[in-house]
């Protein structure tokens, strides 16, 4: 036995020397191995439907009852977008497997790599609302685990037209992205600072700075910036544990309810875009988890 390890680690310790880009697709390559196709799948699954909502921005909506909800038949298939005064126009691309109009074509490295470091395989930059600096933080199993998802998704044939930016878009994101770890998983604060990280929560619910320049993140959870939706620009709420202007008097249920069912602590209705329905089917320990980092963030008035 002590033979057999020595003689396999002698063997393994040149591959450790290989490059970068070979060590993030073994990476990501590890969880097919840990775990069956089919787990992996349904992780992705739970990721890309749940709390990353993927569908809230691919996927072509309607107003329903006062939410917004998928058109019929064309669940991840593109063609959702807004124009903005300085962004431009962004569309949500069809991101199905359909070989064409989709990405069918793309391995799931690809994918991968296109989810966290916002890099098409062509090398063209994906631009905005993709929360980059946030999906960077996704692990390298659950970044496996969407992509393996995103393969298994039917095909829809949909071309959508391209995004057309006002604003220059960078040369990329970052440096690429591998070896990033999950949260501990008997830490509840920080699994629910990750999955506000995939959810990209803070995103909305925090402002922008007064003079530009993106979000001040010094006011994480603050709320009070316009978020646009179909039903117009909404302003995102505080979430911060601040007792009069946040959630500081909510319980843990009365929060729990406001993400999943859209209803505040007083009983009035929410307004979209928040996703309630996708909200809605996270596992109860997420939503837990969730409250947790809720109420460990700094009251912001």
């Amino acid at each position: 036995m002590d033979g057999m390890s020595f003689s396999l680690q002698s063997w393994l310790r040149p591959l450790a020397k290989v490059g970068g880009v070979v060590f993030g697709v073994a990476a990501l390559a590890v969880p097919a191995f840990a775990q069956t196709r089919t787990d992996l799948v349904e992780r992705g699954r739970y990721l890309v439907e749940t709390i990353g909502v993927c569908g809230h921005c691919h996927t072509p909506q309607q107003v329903k009852d006062g939410r917004q909800v998928d058109l019929p038949g064309m669940h991840l298939a593109g063609g959702y977008g807004f124009d903005g005064p300085v962004l431009g126009r962004w569309v949500g691309a069809n991101i199905t497997s359909d070989p064409e109009t989709g990405i069918g074509g793309w391995t799931e490295v690809q994918i991968a790599t296109a989810i966290r470091e916002g890099r098409r395989p062509n090398g063209s930059i994906i631009g905005p609302p993709m929360p980059f600096a946030h999906y960077r933080k996704i692990s390298d199993a659950d970044a496996a685990a969407m992509a393996a998802y995103l393969k298994a998704v039917p095909p829809v044939r949909n071309a959508v037209e391209r995004s057309s930016y006002r604003i220059r878009l960078p040369a990329d994101w970052g440096p690429p992205v591998s070896g990033v770890p999950g949260p501990p998983a008997g830490d509840p604060v920080a699994r629910g600072t990750y999955l506000v990280e995939v959810g990209h929560c803070m995103d909305c619910h925090t402002p922008n700075r007064a003079g530009g320049g993106g979000r001040d993140w010094s006011r994480t959870g603050a709320g009070g910036r316009p978020v646009t939706g179909l039903v117009g620009p909404v302003a995102a709420s505080n979430i911060t544990p601040h007792p009069e202007r946040g959630l500081g008097r909510w319980t843990d249920e009365q929060i729990v309810r406001a993400i999943t069912q859209g209803v505040s602590a007083d009983g009035r209705r929410l307004s979209p875009p928040m996703p309630f329905a996708s909200y809605a089917r996270m596992a109860p320990r997420d939503l837990a988890d969730l409250v947790a980092y809720l109420r460990s963030l700094p009251a912001q008035p």
